[in-house]
C-alpha cells in the first residue's frame, strides 16, 4: 500500500494532551494524512495553565527536521510554539528551503493567557517567519502582538488581514472567536476574500483549537486542495470538535479531535 500525505508538524509538547504537538498528530490521524513531528519545547501543562516550559536547543530542532525531511519527506509543514527568536529563525529557515507548502500558526499566548514566545522573538516572526508561510493563522490576541491592532468587532478582521499580510505571508486567516456572536474568520491574500462563518457552541472546552485549525488545514494541503479549500474544510472539523470538547481536569479540557469517529 502506498503512504498517505505526510505532514510535518514543528511544536511544542503539551503534556495534557489537548495543544501542540499532541493535538497537531491527533488532529492528522483523524483527517488521514500521516503525521510527524518536531519538538521545539517541553512543556508541563494541565488544563488549567503552563507550570513550566523548556525550548530544546536550536541543534536539536534542527537535526529532528532533517531526519524527517531528508529521508520521508513531506506535503505540508505546520508550526506552532517556537518560543525564542534563535528557534523562530532556524524553523524559518528550514521551511523555506523545503518544497511544501507551509501552515505558520503564531503562537504567543495559552489558551490560558501564559506567555508562549518571548517579546525578543516578534521581530523574528514577522521578518524571518510569516514572509515564508503559505498560510498564517494569528488568532485576535496574536494579531494585536504582531501588528498593534487591537480587533473589536467583524469589520476590523479586514484592516487586521491587511496589516499581517504587510510581513509576507501568502494568505492570512484572521480568526475571530474572540470576538462576540458567530465564530467569524477571514481568509484573505489580499485581492480575493473567503469569511467563514460558524454558530458559536456553548462550551468552554476549547483548549488546542488553534493548534487543530492550522494542522487540519496542512493536512489538506498535504492531499493537494487549495488553500480556500484546505481552510473551509478544516473550519468544518475543528468547529465539530469544539462542539464536542470535553472536561478534562480542573480547568479547560480540550476539543475532540476524535469527534466524527464517535457521531
Amino acid at each position: 500500500m502506498s503512504a498517505p500525505p505526510r505532514v510535518l508538524t514543528v511544536a511544542g509538547s503539551d503534556s495534557g494532551g489537548g495543544a501542540g504537538i499532541q493535538a497537531d498528530l491527533k488532529t492528522m490521524l483523524a483527517l488521514g494524512v500521516h503525521g510527524m513531528s518536531v519538538i521545539t519545547a517541553v512543556t508541563a501543562q494541565n488544563s488549567v495553565g503552563v507550570q513550566g516550559a523548556w525550548e530544546l536547543p536550536v541543534e536539536a530542532v534542527r537535526a529532528q527536521y532533517r531526519s524527517v525531511v531528508d529521508d520521508i519527506g513531506v506535503q505540508a509543514v505546520k508550526t506552532g510554539m517556537l518560543a525564542s527568536a534563535e528557534l523562530v529563525e532556524a524553523v524559518a529557515e528550514l521551511i523555506t528551503g523545503t518544497h511544501a507548502p507551509a501552515v505558520v500558526d503564531p503562537v504567543g499566548i495559552s489558551k490560558h493567557g501564559d506567555s508562549l514566545l518571548a517579546a525578543s522573538a516578534l521581530d523574528s516572526v514577522r521578518t524571518k517567519l510569516l514572509p515564508a508561510a503559505t498560510v498564517a493563522t494569528p488568532n485576535l490576541d496574536e494579531v494585536t502582538q504582531l501588528t498593534g491592532l487591537r480587533v473589536e468587532s467583524e469589520e476590523g478582521l479586514r484592516e487586521a488581514a491587511a496589516a499581517v499580510l504587510e510581513y509576507g505571508p501568502r494568505w492570512v486567516l484572521i480568526k475571530g472567536g474572540h470576538l462576540p456572536g458567530d465564530a467569524v474568520d477571514l481568509l484573505t491574500d489580499g485581492s480575493e476574500e473567503h469569511w467563514l462563518r460558524s454558530p458559536r457552541h456553548d462550551n468552554r472546552h476549547t483548549h488546542g483549537t488553534g493548534c487543530t485549525l492550522a494542522s487540519a488545514i496542512a493536512a489538506g494541503l498535504a492531499k493537494g486542495r487549495t488553500v480556500p479549500q484546505a481552510v473551509g474544510a478544516a473550519k468544518e472539523y475543528v468547529t465539530g470538535a469544539i462542539a464536542a470538547g470535553f472536561a478534562l481536569g480542573g480547568g479547560i479540557g480540550p476539543v475532540d479531535h476524535a469527534w466524527r469517529l464517535r457521531a
